[in-house]
């Protein structure tokens, strides 16, 4: 027992380490602030119903209505029966966010490098390295916590595979499994589908290597044992995994059947995003030294350059006063890369790169090719545009790449493999067994290279680089050259700054290590000085985009939005209507009514396209079928109000005439002039309807009750007619009840529901009970019965193995 408590020790102080460094670097925490991040805001806007409507009735609802005019909220944070495997999420986040995201990087790479047998110490080192890793920080400051929930749990992913090569097949498989099953939780399959193209980079290099060493037999025997536990880790995520599989074909990520743009040019048809969408965020060549150098390309679109830069000096000269002139130095346009945003540069690390790069001169084998062939895969593919033939290649032929925007996203998989080979490079050089010769020359390459490339941009950095960005246009039009010459005076004055400090670091690296191959600094002590060159090192570059700054008190987290008069004086109205708001942005509408407006990356495709053609363009015959009672707008003074729109076609309403198209194209066309009020149009296989309806002058149909995932009417009508309503068409959960009895309804205008009632008196009721949400929670429920049953197993063989061993 003595033993194992030695053991397990020092990982419990490490673990211990990994907290509290957590939450001192986000210590506001520690004061129950929060930090404010700019999507969980909108986040927070977009599921307000929901989350009103779980707290009011302790029931989930699985559609919202409160944005884009009706949507599932499969990406909206939905909750899930059975769904134990969150649970298990919820217990590793035990930290106040962002503090738990971090302590997840630190753990998740700590246990990679364990399963690497590489010692406690320097784990240690590397989790930091990654964990601080500049981009990782600043996708916290903003808030793509999906995001950085799901690359936590990518080294965590690689442990369970290595561990299952390892020929520990009981431990790799559950730990394959749990760790895949708490990926899949984090719901950013964009993440996950890069880690995919890693483990796939990762097993070619282990197939090339089981062939060399005829070891085929063992590969074969562990690709069956991950595909066993990859389908299980699925299975325990299976409503998730359904639900959007299902809803990702009705969203903006799906085809589209149109053929046309609203402008009337033809439209490339494509099964995923727009190309141009897709590549927007491209690389530039140049910023892969952002990499080494973290202002090397100006660092993001709005930095602090103080009140000595010409930045300054450029708006006093153009009329501000010190303190205006001031503030908009805070937010400099730093930036000159080839992209038309950027918070802040994916900065790796001067001397982790330094170590990476000293790494591939001292290690070999099968380690070094897939960690090396990753990082120049996640680069090559992250240029986009910049690469053309290699992304439109991948657009064209590789399943699911033109599901995801921002090719830029894919250098995650650099920022996990250059601190993992910068680690094993550490090791070679304290491992005593190593050719001293072979460090030494390697040390001497690695100087060479790193230094070098700091020097030749200090020395020549004018007839390297103009410092022009891509916006530059636009500064000269709105303040004059004089501005631009001082904004680019400035980049070159952090230019210089962030070079110099990077060859600070790098002679500091190489100095470091030159010391110990001369046995004149002890190992710990290397390992302490690398401890804080790397904390020195990214933390202060992590600082200046994410600080105690960022956080504010909860309340402003938790209720972003103040409704202003125009809101107070629509939500008097307690009947049930939608808002369009052209002032208030695309959540807070969300936040208040049920809301044209909305923000998500993955809406549904039909009525993105409606808003494109129509209502961006205030078409009233649109506005009118959508039931759009109220229009926000702002007076010439800029006060905002609401205007009252009469002629709303409401909740539903029958008409006298029913038209089929023959395309979608035709379908969405129709709508600019159609008489919605008296006619609907359609594009299906149906042939049974009728052309025209008698409309009896007294016929009626009322919403009497209403809720995000139930709607009750009540129809009269002396003959038989078809109504339309105002609500989302979604062809998957949507069940219709007349009069109790269960029967259909089909897709009109576009975008809406419609319905042929039977004359006379009736109730129609429409519930939303997808059978997705049934299935994935009785697959989810038996999968985690029985990852239950195998991980007990898996721990008493363990026990029975250990005491055969010491007997």
């Amino acid at each position: 027992m003595q033993f194992s408590i030695k053991r397990v020790l020092p990982h419990l102080l490490v673990l211990v380490g990994f907290v509290i460094i957590s939450l001192l670097y986000f210590s506001p925490v520690l004061q129950g602030k929060q930090i404010f991040q700019s999507d969980i805001m909108q986040y927070i806007g977009m599921s307000k119903q929901q989350s009103d409507f779980r707290a009011e009735t302790g029931k989930e609802t699985y559609w919202t209505n409160s944005a884009f005019a009706g949507m599932p909220t499969y990406q909206l944070g939905a909750k899930y029966p059975h769904n134990y495997i969150k649970k298990l999420d919820l217990t590793l986040r035990f930290l106040p966010r962002p503090a738990d995201y971090l302590f997840l990087y630190f753990f998740s790479f700590y246990i990679l490098l364990l399963v690497l047998k590489v010692d406690f110490k320097l784990a240690t080192l590397g989790a930091l390295a990654f964990g601080f890793s500049t981009y990782l920080i600043i996708i916290l400051g903003v808030g793509h916590n999906s995001k950085a929930h799901a690359i936590a749990y990518m080294p965590l992913v690689l442990s369970g595979i290595l561990l299952t090569f390892q020929r520990k097949y009981i431990s790799g498989f559950l730990l394959t499994t749990l760790a895949m099953g708490l990926e899949l939780v984090a719901n950013h399959f964009q993440m996950t589908y890069y880690l995919m193209f890693l483990v796939i980079i990762l097993g070619v290099v282990y197939l090339v290597d089981a062939y060399r060493n005829q070891d085929l037999r063992h590969y074969f025997k562990v690709f069956g044992i991950l595909l066993v536990a990859v389908i299980i880790s699925v299975a325990l995520n299976a409503t998730n995994v359904l639900a959007t599989k299902e809803y990702v074909k009705e969203s903006t990520r799906g085809k589209s059947e149109l053929s046309i743009n609203p402008d009337g040019s033809s439209k490339e048809v494509t099964s995923g995003l727009d190309r141009d969408y897709i590549t927007q965020f491209s690389y530039g060549f140049a910023e892969t030294f952002n990499l080494f150098i973290p202002r090397f390309m100006g660092g993001g679109n709005g930095e602090d350059v103080g009140k000595d830069s010409k930045t300054y000096t450029a708006f006093r000269t153009l009329g501000a006063t010190p303190a205006q002139a001031l503030e908009e130095s805070k937010r400099a346009p730093m930036y000159w890369g080839d992209q038309p945003i950027v918070e802040a540069p994916a900065y790796v690390g001067a001397v982790v790169l330094f170590l990476f790069v000293l790494a591939l001169f001292l290690v070999n084998g099968r380690l070094k090719w897939w960690l090396v062939g990753g990082s120049v895969f996640a680069l090559l593919l992250s240029y986009g545009k910049n690469l053309g033939f290699l992304t439109d290649f991948f657009i064209d032929h590789i399943p699911l790449y033109n599901k995801f925007r921002a090719v830029t996203s894919i250098q995650v998989i650099l920022e996990l493999c250059i601190p993992v080979l910068a680690v094993m490079g550490l090791v070679k050089v304290f491992n005593a067994n190593e050719n001293k010769d072979q460090k030494f020359k390697a040390l001497k390459y690695t100087a060479i290279i790193t230094g070098g490339i700091s020097l030749v941009f200090l020395l020549f950095k004018t007839s390297l680089f103009d410092f022009v960005g891509v916006n530059d246009g636009f500064y000269r039009q709105n303040y004059g050259q004089a501005f631009i010459e001082a904004i680019k005076e400035d980049r070159k004055t952090i230019f210089n700054q962030d070079t110099i400090r990077t060859l600070v670091l790098v002679l500091l690296s190489a100095g470091t290590i030159y010391m110990y191959l001369k046995d004149k600094l002890k190992e710990k002590w290397a390992i302490v000085i690398f401890g804080i060159l790397i904390l020195f090192d990214l933390v202060g570059v992590d600082r200046r985009y994410v600080n105690n700054d960022d956080f504010v008190s909860s309340i402003q987290v938790n209720k972003p939005f103040v409704a202003n008069e125009a809101d107070k004086y629509i939500l008097q109205d307690t009947s049930y209507y939608r808002v369009f708001d052209l002032v208030g942005g695309a959540a807070k509408p969300s936040y208040f009514h049920n809301s044209l407006n909305g923000y998500n990356a993955a809406e549904l495709k039909r009525y993105s396209e409606l808003f494109d053609f129509y209502v961006v363009k205030n078409n009233l015959k649109v506005l009118n079928m959508l039931n759009t009672k109220y229009i926000i707008v702002q007076d010439s003074l800029g006060a905002v109000f609401p205007y009252t729109n009469e002629e709303a076609n409401g909740n539903a309403w029958f008409i006298k005439s029913l038209e089929k198209v023959n395309s979608a194209n035709e379908e969405i066309l129709a709508l600019e002039n159609l008489d919605n009020k008296n006619k609907a149009v359609y594009n299906l296989e149906i042939n049974s309807l009728k052309d025209n309806y008698s409309l009896d002058s007294l016929a009626s149909i009322k919403l009497i009750k209403h809720q995000p995932n139930y709607l009750k009417y009540l129809s009269k009508n002396k003959h038989e007619g078809f109504v339309v309503f105002s609500e989302i068409y979604y062809p998957k959960g949507w069940k219709t009840f007349l009069d109790g009895q269960e029967t259909t309804h089909m897709r009109v205008n576009y975008t809406l529901r419609g319905m042929e009632i039977p004359a006379g008196e009736h109730i129609i009721e429409f519930k939303f009970d997808p059978e997705v949400v049934k299935t994935g929670s009785a697959i989810s429920l038996g999968s985690s019965i029985l990852v239950g049953i195998l991980v007990i197993l898996g721990l008493l063989y363990q026990l029975k193995q250990k005491k055969n061993d010491s007997a």
